[in-house]
């Protein structure tokens, strides 16, 4: 069963198709006159270098299976490649004919190299690059000026101004444009503030500014953007990007997942690919409504990347209809603490990787509003005061918030420190919501 043996003649071709450039896509190979594909059996990060090689395109980003650039067609001309990942081209790497894994279009590979990104970088000159994020296509926005990297201020910063980070980097569309440090303080100079794009400038160093480092920004306003590209997963029907049914992308359908055996660990995985934090609760019975197309199981560790990597299995076996798509709710900034559940209890902000308290200075139903909105739990139900859920610990983050109720999260309300109001934690604020979840069923 495991014959080894050379596969190609000195007339085969490679090439990447299904990508967003020709450093990235679905691995085909010319042999006899006709393109076939690659099983992803065993293919790994060796054989990507190979093919990354090959095609000129730099360093390998990523080896990825289950036809993530969608299936291709005609033969699969290898079961498993066996590339020890120093030579020079696909051909010349071994190939094992690997029977008992059951290879078909569903399980074309795939490949991400860098060399696109740098040749970009090279020849227009592109000096923009996100830090701190869990891919290149989201983090801290940081511009290379003088020679030097810094930060950009979240003064205004919206999605006119993520849209044009994103397309300089070839990340495809703004998800999110986000403040306050989002993804932790970068360092060195801020070197823009109010930046002022239309969205069709084709650098960040074209958009409008108050000039170099003119500024009185301090790291904790760095901003941040998360953009679309390699985004498999999405959250449909909540109040926010970060709540609402799972549904992950199959041959370029959006499809839906079924709650059996949906755990913990499933939803940190998506949480933490959406750059949403910890999994607050994850509802089953469609509760963000029934979506459409195929129904899947997904059985992760937890310390998967990217739910795409989570050994999947169809929702068939275990009688699964859209009645059972499953729903989850992330937290990205905001808590409440010591309540009968999870909408309901002190409020508690992250910031700086640290929670700390909110002093309930001002604290009103306006405040309550975003928080429940935030946590997609429903309508304020009271904003409560005089630590009514207990006293918190550790930093008192805010002294005053100042909310109109439309902010779509409680750190992009104004905050001030008032040193007229003696906060400690007996003045901790809390929130109740409407909405009664029962928490995550693991």
């Amino acid at each position: 069963l495991t014959v080894l043996f050379a596969l190609f003649i000195n007339r085969v071709n490679v090439r990447l198709v299904g990508g967003h450039s020709r450093c990235a896509g679905r691995v085909e190979i010319l042999h006899r006159g006709l393109w076939g594909t690659v099983c992803d059996a065993g293919w790994d990060m060796p054989d990507v270098a190979v093919v990354c090689r090959e095609l000129d395109c730099g360093e390998p980003v990523d080896a990825v299976g289950d036809a993530y650039f969608g299936p291709g067609s005609g033969p699969i001309w290898t079961n498993r490649m066996m590339c020890t990942g120093s030579e020079t081209t696909l051909k010349k790497c071994g190939s094992v004919m690997f029977y008992e894994y059951d290879c078909n279009h569903d399980t074309d590979a795939g490949v991400i190299c860098s060399g696109e990104l740098s040749i970009t970088r090279i020849i227009y000159s592109v000096n923009v690059r996100l830090v701190g994020g869990h891919s290149r296509c989201s983090g801290t926005v940081e511009v290379l000026h003088r020679g030097q990297w810094g930060t950009v201020c979240d003064e205004e910063w919206d999605l006119a101004d993520a849209a044009v980070v994103c397309r300089e980097l070839d990340c495809g569309e703004p998800v999110d444009a986000l403040s306050n440090a989002h993804f932790g303080a970068g360092s060195g100079p801020v070197w823009m503030t109010f930046v002022l794009c239309t969205g069709s400038e084709s650098t960040l160093k074209n958009c409008g500014s108050f000039g170099w480092g003119k500024n009185n920004c301090g790291h904790s306003k760095d901003a941040g953007v998360i953009c679309s590209d390699k985004i498999n997963v999405r959250l449909v029907g909540g109040h926010s990007r970060c709540a609402g049914r799972v549904e992950v992308l199959h041959r370029g359908q959006w499809e839906t997942v079924c709650d059996a055996g949906w755990d913990l660990a499933d939803a940190a995985v998506v949480c933490r690919e959406l750059d949403c934090g910890e999994p607050v609760d994850a509802p089953g019975d469609a509760h963000f409504g029934s979506g459409s197309g195929q129904s899947w199981i997904k059985n992760c560790r937890g310390n998967e990347s990217q739910i795409h990597l989570c050994p999947t299995s169809s929702s068939h076996k275990n009688n699964c209809s859209h009645e059972n798509d499953v729903g989850l709710v992330c937290n990205i900034s905001v808590r409440l603490v010591d309540g009968n559940n999870p909408c309901a209890g002190r409020v508690e902000a992250l910031h700086r990787g640290q929670w700390g308290t909110v002093c309930d200075f001002g604290w009103d139903m306006t405040e309550a509003a975003v928080v429940c909105r935030e946590l997609d739990c429903g309508e304020p139900v009271d904003a409560l005061s005089g630590a009514y859920f207990g006293p918190g610990s550790g930093p008192i983050w805010s002294h005053f918030k100042l909310c109109n109720g439309s902010e779509s999260t409680l750190k992009n309300c104004i905050s001030a420190e008032l040193d007229f109001y003696d906060c400690d934690h007996t003045k901790d604020a809390g929130v109740i919501c409407s909405e009664m979840y029962t928490g995550l069923d693991v």
